[in-house]
């Protein structure tokens, strides 16, 4: 039985000035070890205008799917609500090296921007520390000043401004002391007036720690530093990876207790997921959802879907904004979503975290 094996296709100039289309193709025999010939295939003389029409139609979809609407893609993403305004600040895709755009709407349905102080970005690297690697940012209001805090050089650091949309400055270019490498800010301000920091230290992977801040934002208190969760679950390292991740934290409070909501595994891994952990004090210790995750592949059929921020809409509803991958084959550019979220009680137990995956869009500009 003959088998034909594909090898290539090319296009070549003909005498008559016509492109000409090759589709050459091995030969294999019953022998699959030896090659009994190579013959070319059929030569089809096609004019420069048919193989432009087919190129178009061969790129359609492609097309379709890269350029619809005007999406946005910002990774890490995170929504800061000011003044009926929402303001959209996330890792820059393809560009993570300058500092951060931010986006603005009145609906969460039409983004304008990026709308930044300066050329777009609320924040540029010439103004504070890093210079590499400007990571999931958060935006926070305190003392009549607004701060961000993010991720640079494997680094944390907070800067501040007097608007949403910047410019995010550092009067002294530094990022907070450790003695690990860490990232993923989330800032989280008690009832009581004491603020504290969730965030990622590269520690035999990536895993959750907290701290409590002075008043100045300046440090950690070291003696409150304690770790909060690892991926320590079959869902948060599908791969089994050797590094196993716990990333992208963000903290809200409902009846007394703190849900820590966190992503797990690689994010380039289609398992990429959202879960929590719950605790009655801002330290911990933290006791994680048994029915995790909350937010994955299979809800939404979308890849990749995590490293979100929860935040209040004009109604006072919840909604996670997130990030999935571009596609089922493709991680970049990394799309920025939106799902509505709540807390869903039922039986008299604690109260659950659930997303509304009859919500999920991703973001658009006109």
């Amino acid at each position: 039985m003959v088998r034909v094996k594909l090898i290539m296709a090319l296009f070549n100039k003909h005498p008559s000035g016509r492109l000409v289309f090759r589709f050459p193709i091995m030969v294999q025999g019953k022998n699959h070890d030896k090659i009994n010939s190579i013959k070319m295939a059929r030569v089809f003389k096609i004019s420069s205008v048919s193989i432009f029409l087919l190129a178009l139609w061969m790129q359609k979809g492609f097309a379709q799917e890269a350029t619809k609407g005007n999406g946005i893609h910002l990774a890490d993403p995170t929504i800061f609500v000011h003044e009926d305004t929402y303001y959209l600040y996330g890792t820059v895709e393809g560009n993570a090296d300058q500092g951060f755009l931010v986006y603005s709407s009145t609906d969460k349905k039409e983004w304008k921007g990026p709308v930044g102080a300066k050329e777009g970005f609320a924040l540029k690297r010439d103004d504070v520390f890093g210079d590499k690697g400007f990571w999931a940012p958060q935006v926070f209001y305190h003392n009549q000043t607004f701060y961000m805090a993010y991720t640079a050089n494997e680094n944390i650091a907070i800067a501040e401004s007097q608007s949403p949309l910047g410019p995010f400055t550092q009067a002294v270019k530094k990022p907070l002391d450790a003695p690990v490498k860490q990232i993923d800010p989330f800032i989280y301000k008690d009832e009581d007036g004491k603020i504290y920091l969730y965030h990622v230290r590269l520690r035999e992977g990536n895993r959750i720690y907290v701290g409590e801040m002075t008043e100045d934002l300046a440090a950690i208190k070291e003696e409150t530093l304690g770790e909060c969760v690892s991926a320590s679950e079959e869902w948060e390292n599908t791969a089994q990876a050797p590094w196993p991740v716990a990333e992208g934290p963000t903290v809200i409070k409902k009846n007394g207790l703190y849900y820590l909501i966190y992503s797990a595994n690689d994010f380039r891994n289609p398992d990429y997921a959202v879960g929590y952990a719950v605790s009655d004090h801002p330290l911990g210790p933290w006791k994680k959802f048994g029915g995790n995750p909350i937010l994955h592949q299979k809800d939404l059929n979308w890849p990749g879907t995590g490293h979100g921020d929860l935040f209040s809409d004009e109604t006072g509803g919840l909604s996670y904004v997130f990030h999935t991958h571009f596609s089922n084959g493709s991680v970049a550019p990394r799309r920025t979503a939106l799902i509505k979220a709540g807390f869903s009680t039922t039986g008299g137990s604690l109260p659950k975290l659930q997303m509304d995956k009859t919500t999920f869009e991703l973001l658009q500009q006109p």
